[in-house]
């Protein structure tokens, strides 16, 4: 997502004894409840791509006792299993180049979480209406380019594994809804070009880990019809993945229609092309943090209702985001503290 300059089990009451596998923690109002954790393979997370750089600004996060604690420690805490991370290629500052990725990479596996990497193949934002090369490949020809998506793919899943970490999961691209690497790869004018961009990219990942699972994603996951359109044009153009990704970034007055669509939108995508489906990123206002733990605990519901456990998990973009790049959809409130939406990450 680039709006800037613009979860394991059910919460019961500890009145019977606590099953095998499952967790007391004790709330903010001494509550003492236990997260029952039926379901591990679902992933429940978060992407929190500007952790490194909201903490060298000072920046700092507290659970919901005032007790300052790391950031990531705080939403496993709130049931979350899984990390997202973006990686671009040379960034201005730094800020998510394969380094810094890492760095936050091995924080949430030395907290036991998955790995979610997302690949932009940009030194900047990727979305739908953004998706510009990397300045060292601007001049290339497409063959080359194409080599190129592998390699640096390659090269950066092999980084993560030098430093003890697989992937769960890739993301070749983000938000493709129209391609990536524009003009070449724009998939409005040339599908083709983009399904070779996603091969290259499918096959970077799996030369380098053979287990992680590659996934194409697309914003707005309510649009059925864009999602049919892309994904028929891939598979018509030999391109391969493991899933499929979705963004939902619905408001207040929407959410439910938005939740309703998007799940019949994973049904139908498990249906036609017999993959699973996950939502990638969600946000929702974070001035309205009842009605984005509401629209948060249906969204899980609705994905793991999904076709025969079709629907792998839920992702929250960039929840720790508070007073910083003028971004209002976080899920921490203005004293670093996290917000009742993440509440919904509990069950």
């Amino acid at each position: 997502m680039k709006n800037i300059i613009g979860f394991l089990g059910v919460i019961l009451v500890c009145s019977v004894g606590c099953k095998k596998g499952d967790s007391t923690k004790t709330t903010s109002n001494n509550t003492s409840v236990t997260v029952v954790n039926k379901d591990t393979s679902f992933a429940k997370g978060a992407d929190v791509s500007w952790l490194t750089q909201m903490e060298a600004s000072g920046y700092k996060f507290y659970n919901n006792s005032g007790t300052q604690q790391d950031c990531i420690q705080i939403l496993k805490d709130k049931g979350m299993n899984a990390i997202r991370l973006r990686v671009w290629v040379n960034p201005t500052g730094g800020w998510c180049n394969t380094a810094d990725m890492v760095t936050k990479a091995k924080r949430a596996t030395a907290l036991g979480m998955k790995i979610l990497i997302d690949f932009h193949y940009s030194d900047t934002w990727a979305d739908p209406g953004d998706q510009t090369k990397p300045v060292a490949w601007a001049n290339m020809d497409f063959n080359t380019l194409v080599t190129a998506v592998h390699d640096y793919t390659k090269a950066v899943i092999d980084t993560l594994k030098l430093n003890g970490i697989t992937p769960t999961w890739v993301q070749v691209g983000n938000e493709t809804s129209d391609g990536m690497l524009w003009e070449d790869g724009r998939a409005s004018t040339n599908m083709a070009n983009f399904a070779k961009l996603i091969a290259a990219g499918y096959q970077g990942v799996k030369d380098a880990s053979s287990t992680t699972k590659v996934i194409v994603h697309l914003a707005n996951g309510y649009d059925n019809t864009t999602f049919r359109w892309l994904f028929d044009g891939l598979k018509s153009n030999g391109a391969k993945w493991d899933i499929i990704g979705m963004s939902l970034y619905p408001t207040a007055t929407n959410w439910q229609t938005y939740n309703t669509e998007c799940l019949a939108n994973m049904n139908d995508m498990v249906s036609r092309y017999g993959t699973p489906v996950m939502i990638c990123e969600s946000g929702f206002s974070a001035s309205d943090a009842s009605t984005a733990k509401a629209f948060l605990t249906d969204l899980i519901s609705k994905t793991r209702s999904v076709s025969n456990n079709n629907g792998l998990g839920v992702f929250y973009w960039e929840p720790e985001a508070y007073n910083w790049m003028s971004y209002g959809l976080g899920a921490f409130d203005n004293t670093g503290k996290p917000t009742a939406a993440l509440d919904a990450f509990a069950n």
